[in-house]
């Protein structure tokens, strides 16, 4: 190995980096920048450094989905179905990293391993915790945005069997999903959200209720967005009923 090969991967063990840019090439002071990029291309091609894409690198080793995930993306963060996973809301394990952004990005795979990015307004990008610690650090939607998230985009989050269960089942504070329910501004998650928490009867829910019937539309829409449109109406929620009462209850308490 070179001495400009040692120098690099020093200052990457000196600094704890396992992924970074290709900004560290200017950091580095016990080298030049041209021989920080001679070492650097040397050490993807004796695989010790690791492509992730254009700009971005890894060492060999690394592997963390979650870190690589949130690293590739400007803003946002880890999201939908994934971040039901990691919370524990769902015993499914999706076989994606589905990944939140308010930029375009092509999905792709990188160590084999699929990630699927979101576009969506950065109204909605909030509600991310910060997870890991120094170098492996990544965002992730909290239990409450992640609720929301899934119920905005259920393509996204194994379906509503799936997200019905995580709502019934997952712990809520109210000013939080009152929160996220402004910033998707989505009316009928909102009110999909409320009759579910009455009908299920999940219990502390009467401040995002009260909230719910503040900003309830007139529009009629189904409780299952992507289902048959037909069925009984729930005059309160302004809703179309469009699964039967143990339908929901199965989706609610399945294991």
């Amino acid at each position: 190995m070179t001495f400009y090969e040692t120098s690099f991967l020093e200052y990457l063990d000196d600094n704890g980096l396992d992924i970074f840019t290709r900004s560290v090439i200017n950091e580095i002071d016990t080298i030049s920048p041209d021989h920080a990029e001679i070492a650097l291309r040397s050490l993807i091609n004796n695989g010790l450094i690791k492509i992730i894409e254009r700009g971005k690198y890894c060492r060999h080793y690394f592997a963390d989905e979650y870190v690589i995930g949130s690293f590739i993306v400007r803003n946002g963060g880890i999201a939908y179905w994934t971040a039901m996973n990691y919370h524990g809301l769902t015993e499914q394990i999706p076989n994606v990293m589905f990944i939140q952004t308010s930029q375009w990005k092509q999905d792709k795979t990188i160590f084999g391993v699929k990630y699927k990015f979101i576009q969506v307004k950065a109204d909605k990008l909030t509600g991310y915790l910060n997870k890991g610690y120094g170098n492996h650090q990544f965002r992730i939607t909290d239990i409450e945005k992640t609720i929301v998230d899934c119920f905005d985009m259920p393509e996204y989050s194994g379906g509503y069997p799936e997200i019905i269960k995580a709502f019934h089942h997952a712990k809520i504070n109210n000013k939080k999903l009152i929160k996220y329910c402004k910033a998707i501004n989505n009316i009928a998650v909102t009110k999909r959200l409320a009759y579910l928490s009455e009908a299920l009867g999940k219990p502390n829910m009467d401040y995002f209720v009260r909230y719910a019937l503040s900003v309830r539309n007139e529009k009629y829409n189904p409780l299952i967005h992507y289902g048959n449109e037909s069925g009984p109406t729930n005059r309160r929620w302004r809703l179309i009923i469009n699964i039967s009462e143990q339908e929901m209850q199965n989706m609610a308490t399945s294991i």
